[in-house]
């Protein structure tokens, strides 16, 4: 998962001393296996529906007269309906399979509010599904519940899981207030129960005596409704289930939580009502559509009382269904990863899309360095706790919000050729797959799609294009435009992409082994992942750079290194097939914005003994974490379980696999434990008593 000994040892004070392991402790009963309890490794394949495929063009107007003010549609406005559908997208399984796809994760399938019109400000329509006015059916833009039954059982078919994209925290806007309603805050004026006595919303978060509220008494703003009974199920055309403070003007501090997002209807996601009602909808979808997971939307603007209860609650019904690999991922827009593994680990959310290494990603990417990679590769243990750790989650490079990567080099490295263009966008997927967690490939980003910008900008047709500003935009690797039409599958973009998913499908240890960060130097950055099976071991080295390097790569086998990618061939003379390992180091050339990958010979060295842990507390984190840190000398791979003694009982905190061994806790106790177990199966042990 990561990191260096330099920053340990700069980032750690040793607080309190190791005591001797205590008599009779169950060690082996405490060590554990480092989880994959999510996907990991799995290609996903992110698509909004609406500009994918048009298999039935008799759906483009949802089956309703009139024009695009009334039904949405309109094919040359990026901001409206263009008629892409199930149909369409069942008509490309086939497509998904050649490029290697396993999951595809479709935007929120619901049936919206179609068209929002501010007059002379402008309209727009809800082709991007998240403007909800019915939860319990599909949008007729989009097609029937039995298209999209068909289509999940066509992608099941063909060795692919089937992703909703979904909302829990809002819906459309419906409900309207007397007069300007800007954010008002809690101090300001605190939510009140139906008598008029207020009350600490915080406090009663998810308890079943929430108070009673009532449209008079209980909000800064009297909510009105016009249209009673527009919005299914019914629970959700009641105004006291909403938090009615007002248009959020800023995404941080309490408006993240409490204020309507772009004016949609915010849910009072505290209520017991909602919590119920939410799990009964999305629980409901997974018995009728036989789904894989979901991708939460908007996951820090929801109150973590709220996911705590909703995301175990789901599993446990998918679980109960036979689906036990069901996975739920949630939107933390953030490129921070103390907040970002707040959500996998406090609000237990089982996963989160990887922002930080996005950010990363691209710095690493526009020729800006490698360390911002180095340090998302050491914040990796934050994300570890008993259920989860940083193996499950998603990776992207661009997205449907922020834009594509292509379009973000474009505007990093202003006047570069088309070659290194292309040259840098593959880098991007190359370490995207190599890296840990589950990559996921935003639609038409295989066809070199790039535009100008991201949101509306970014989501071009897949079909022939009919937006101005679309049909004759540039794209990465081919002479097609938008407006052409691109589902070719000798694209150069798709061809990679598709022998990347080859590749990494082709050996376990892109799935299950760990990540372990080796050098992160200016323009190169390098890492091994290591196969606890086999004990082998494969360095991934990147160059973001015009010019060849060569670097001394450290690694844990002895002996000879092969090259497994590039592939050597007859053309390849000139280029060493192997190296050798002198010194601990692996040397290795990296050819001009490329990646090569080795794989040792021989599986990793057993140490001389079994491991003789130390532990200690490092510093806390600012959001209130406390760091245990294990020290593991002399042991080419471990795995580290750490425990806490709480009301008597030993209770596992995480397991981390890779050095230095860390996991960061808001479990108070007055005894600390850990557990290592080397390869061999061999255990040792330390205990802390602060």
């Amino acid at each position: 998962m990561k990191k260096t000994a330099t920053a340990l040892a700069t980032a750690v004070a040793l607080l309190a001393a190791v005591q001797p392991a205590a008599a009779g402790t169950p060690d082996a009963g405490l060590a554990r296996d480092s989880v994959r309890t999510g996907p990991s490794g799995v290609p996903f394949y992110m698509v909004m529906i609406d500009r994918f495929a048009n298999g039935d063009p008799g759906n483009d107007r949802g089956g309703i007269p009139g024009d695009r003010l009334v039904n949405g549609f309109d094919p040359t406005d990026k901001q409206f309906f263009h008629g892409g559908d199930l149909s369409g997208l069942s008509g490309k399984v086939d497509y998904l399979a050649g490029l290697g796809v396993k999951a595809v994760w479709v935007n929120p399938p619901f049936r919206n509010r179609w068209v929002v019109d501010f007059g002379a400000g402008g309209a727009f329509a809800a082709y991007h599904g998240y403007a909800i006015t019915d939860f319990t059916s599909f949008d007729p833009h989009f097609g029937t519940a039995a298209e999209m039954r068909a289509f999940v059982d066509k992608a099941h078919a063909r060795g692919i899981r089937v992703f909703f994209d979904i909302t829990a925290g809002y819906t459309a806007d419906e409900i309207t207030f007397d007069g300007a309603h800007p954010y008002k805050t809690l101090a300001e004026t605190p939510y009140r129960d139906a008598d008029g006595k207020p009350f600490d919303i915080k406090a009663v978060a998810g308890r079943p005596d929430f108070p009673k509220l009532s449209v008079e008494n209980s909000f800064p703003y009297k909510p009105i409704v016009s249209h009673p009974t527009l919005k299914k199920p019914d629970w959700l055309n009641d105004p006291t289930l909403y938090h009615n403070r007002g248009e959020a003007t800023v995404f941080e501090g309490e408006q993240l939580e409490y204020g309507d997002f772009f004016g949609l209807d915010d849910l009072m996601t505290e209520h017991p009502r909602v919590v119920a009602g939410m799990e009964q909808i999305y629980s409901s979808w997974i018995d009728t559509m036989n789904i894989d997971g979901y991708r939460v939307d908007t996951t820090k603007h929801v109150n973590d009382e709220f996911w705590q209860a909703f995301a175990p609650a789901i599993q446990r019904h998918a679980v109960a269904q036979g689906k036990k690999d069901f996975f739920v991922f949630g939107e933390v827009y953030s490129g921070d990863p103390l907040l970002t593994s707040h959500y996998t680990t406090d609000a237990k959310m089982p996963a989160v899309l990887d922002f930080p290494f996005q950010g990363a990603a691209r710095s690493f990417l526009a020729g800006k360095g490698a360390a911002d990679l180095g340090r998302v590769a050491d914040a990796d243990d934050l994300y570890t706790d008993a259920d989860s750790n940083a193996y499950s989650l998603t990776t992207f490079v661009g997205n449907h919000d922020m834009g594509r990567l292509s379009t973000m080099l474009k505007q990093d490295r202003p006047g570069m050729t088309e070659q290194e263009w292309l040259a840098r966008v593959k880098l991007g997927n190359e370490l995207l797959y190599l890296w840990r967690g589950n990559p996921v490939v935003y639609y038409g980003d295989e066809q070199g799609f790039a535009g100008v910008a991201g949101d509306a900008e970014a989501r071009q047709d897949m079909f022939p294009s009919k937006v101005p500003d679309f049909v004759d935009q540039d794209q990465v690797g081919t002479d097609r435009t938008p407006g052409d039409g691109n589902f070719d599958p000798n694209h150069p973009l798709y061809k990679q992409l598709a022998e990347l998913a080859h590749f990494t499908a082709a050996d376990p240890v892109w799935k299950r082994g760990n990540q372990v960060l080796r050098l992160s130097d200016g323009d190169v950055v390098a890492f091994s992942r290591i196969d606890r099976e086999s004990g082998r071991e494969y360095v991934v080295a990147a160059n973001a750079s015009t010019v060849a390097r060569t670097v001394d790569v450290p690694v844990g086998a002895a002996g000879r290194y092969d090259r497994i990618r590039p592939q050597v061939t007859v053309a390849s003379v000139g280029q060493a097939p192997s190296s050798v390992v002198g010194d601990g180091k692996l040397q290795l050339t990296i050819p001009p914005l490329s990646t090569v990958v080795y794989r040792s010979t021989k599986a990793l060295p057993p140490a001389p003994t079994g491991p003789r842990p130390t532990l200690a507390l490092g510093n806390n984190t600012t959001d209130g974490r406390t760091a245990l840190i294990a020290g593991v000398p002399d042991q080419p791979y471990a795995q580290a379980t750490f425990a806490a003694r709480v009301n008597g009982r030993w209770q596992i905190l995480g397991t981390d696999d890779a050095a230095p061994y860390r996991i960061y806790t808001k479990t108070k106790a007055t005894q600390y434990r850990v557990v290592v177990k080397d390869r061999q199966g061999r255990i040792g042990s330390a205990e802390l008593r602060p």
